[in-house]
């Protein structure tokens, strides 16, 4: 390249061949607006459609300014990111999904708040057009977030729209993390954060990567990776629990003192057994999470393995 871009935009890709080219179209006709140099990151995450063959379509049309980054198989939205925050060259890094929901038009939203003093710019959606079950899980994750984690203050922690000043970027690709969460870790170094809110669309064609189970995950991913609250949690249910649990062997005491023998309680007395058990199970799962955080750090196992780049 004949100068080094002024902004880097890096999208996670996964399955999307439907959306590949007018993301490409729409995107390219916004950065060319900007008239500064600018390139595009695109990670292959282990797609199995015809990705692959359109990302090298897309980079053989315009080599200079779109990047293919291939993943061996299939690594995360986070790191498929971060594998693009290890190789941006421009000063202003703009994060995207390819689902084209972000519109690419609204990125200038974006750049504009950068450029005004801003080291991490986040973005909520206004008006999100996603089905009833997400916005409502997403509704009460927010507030249980805000709960748990008042200093992460974000609107919208799933908006992948977001922009970064490259010493915010240079951080993050740093860490070395085998699992994080982007937009917490950018907040945790950022000096003058801000949020934009941006236009949010119906997916244009294919069906969401993020099954129940993947959103499940990636909660547990956000409260691990930047929280002890669970733990202090358990811990203070614990010690309540266990003051309850000794009052209430006093009072049996006394009854059995005063009323004399009885079985007529005994199934009280298993629920409750049950109750604390499914107290303890819950306890060891939330401890499990943090162990096998731990576990995945300590394994120095490659974050992920990128099979090939095409750039220029």
């Amino acid at each position: 390249m004949s100068q080094d871009p002024y902004v880097s935009v890096v999208i996670p890709v996964h399955n999307e061949e439907e959306n590949l080219q007018e993301l490409s179209r729409r995107l390219t006709a916004t950065l060319d607006k900007l008239g500064k140099p600018y390139e595009i990151v695109l990670t292959n995450d282990g797609s199995t459609d015809r990705s692959a063959e359109i990302l090298q379509k897309l980079h053989e049309q315009r080599p200079q300014q779109i990047r293919v980054i291939e993943f061996n198989g299939n690594f995360g939205q986070h790191m498929a990111i971060m594998a693009g925050f290890e190789r941006v060259r421009g000063e202003i890094i703009i994060t995207m999904d390819a689902d084209l929901q972000n519109p690419p038009e609204e990125i200038p939203k974006l750049i504009a708040a950068i450029e005004a003093g801003h080291d991490v710019v986040n973005a909520y959606r206004e008006q999100r057009q996603d089905q009833w079950w997400r916005l409502t899980v997403s509704k009460w994750h927010n507030r249980i977030r805000e709960w748990m984690m008042p200093k992460l203050r974000m609107k919208d922690e799933g908006c992948m729209l977001r922009a970064y000043r490259r010493h915010i970027v240079d951080l993050m690709a740093a860490t070395g993390e085998a699992t994080t969460f982007i937009p917490a870790l950018a907040l945790t170094y950022a000096e003058n954060p801000t949020e934009v809110g941006v236009a949010h669309a119906p997916r244009l064609a294919g069906e969401s990567n993020y099954s129940l189970y993947g959103l499940i995950r990636y909660n547990f991913d956000l409260v691990t990776g930047f929280s002890v609250f669970p733990l202090q949690l358990f811990t203070m249910l614990g010690i309540v629990i266990s003051c309850l649990s000794f009052l209430f062997v006093v009072f049996l005491l006394l009854r059995r003192i005063i009323v004399g023998p009885e079985v007529e309680g005994v199934f009280t007395l298993f629920a409750i057994v049950f109750f604390l058990i499914g107290i303890v199970l819950l306890g060891l799962g939330v401890m499990g999470e943090y162990v096998g955080r731990i576990y995945q750090e300590v394994r120095k196992r490659p974050r992920f393995v990128v099979k090939r780049v095409l750039e220029e």
